[in-house]
């Protein structure tokens, strides 16, 4: 039982579909709290498709999937925004809106899923910025920040409403090496004081050796964990 109460993200023979394409077969792994996981594989090999059925972009068509408590069978466009209250989404290219501040940014995000007190929107604001190291930069637009600032922002967006589990797709993708690790460091150290698992797509190989951590794998329409062969 106690397991259970740990499980985030649970998949029983699922398959991933792009629509009627099947992108991953017969895929069955299992994160819990806590947990910094690496979703492995080249381009194309399906870790977006994976996050996208997590995160309910994608419906779940064939298997069992259980996400922070909700089951993906039954999702329906109505409980897509519940789920993701429970979730924090990092995208690559960072989907920050370009014509308001980085305050404005995240007021958005709040207001969107529910929030309406002002001022407690306001310390909330202050309090993912200075988890990120951005506790100044509130009144800056988007366009005046580097590019590793930018995925600061957005990771304190994923962590407005505390979330159980993070799904990172690329995070670092867009980011130079120093940049990159600097990010790695940063989501290693929220999942660890957050208590919360991390799920993080990449494709670099280098962020693996300098910060090592269990490993899911996409290859050849399959899904492998690393920590079942190794047991």
């Amino acid at each position: 039982m106690d397991e259970a109460a740990d499980r985030l993200i649970y998949l029983n023979h699922a398959g991933i579909f792009q629509q009627q394409t099947r992108v991953l077969d017969d895929v069955s792994i299992t994160v819990d709290k806590g947990e910094f996981v690496y979703l492995i594989g080249k381009t194309g090999s399906g870790k977006s498709s994976l996050l996208k059925t997590l995160y309910g972009d994608l419906p779940l068509q064939e298997g069992e999937g259980e996400v922070v408590g909700f089951d993906l069978k039954k999702l329906t466009w109505k409980n897509v925004p519940y789920l993701r209250r429970k979730l924090g989404i990092i995208f690559q290219d960072f989907h920050l809106l370009t014509d308001r501040s980085v305050e404005a940014n995240l007021i958005f995000s709040l207001q969107a899923t529910g929030w309406k007190d002002k001022q407690k929107m306001k310390d909330r604001i202050e309090d993912v910025l200075t988890k990120v190291g951005l506790k100044t930069k509130g009144f800056k637009m988007p366009y005046e920040l580097s590019g590793g600032e930018q995925q600061r922002i957005v990771i304190a967006r994923a962590l407005l409403n505390e979330p159980e589990l993070i799904l990172a797709d690329e995070p670092t993708g867009n980011l130079d090496s120093e940049t990159s690790d600097d990010i790695i460091k940063l989501l290693i150290k929220i999942s660890e004081e957050n208590k919360c698992a991390t799920l993080m797509a990449t494709h670099d190989t280098f962020i693996l050796e300098k910060f090592p951590s269990r490993i899911i794998k996409c290859e050849h329409g399959q899904v492998i964990d690393t920590n079942q062969i190794k047991a």
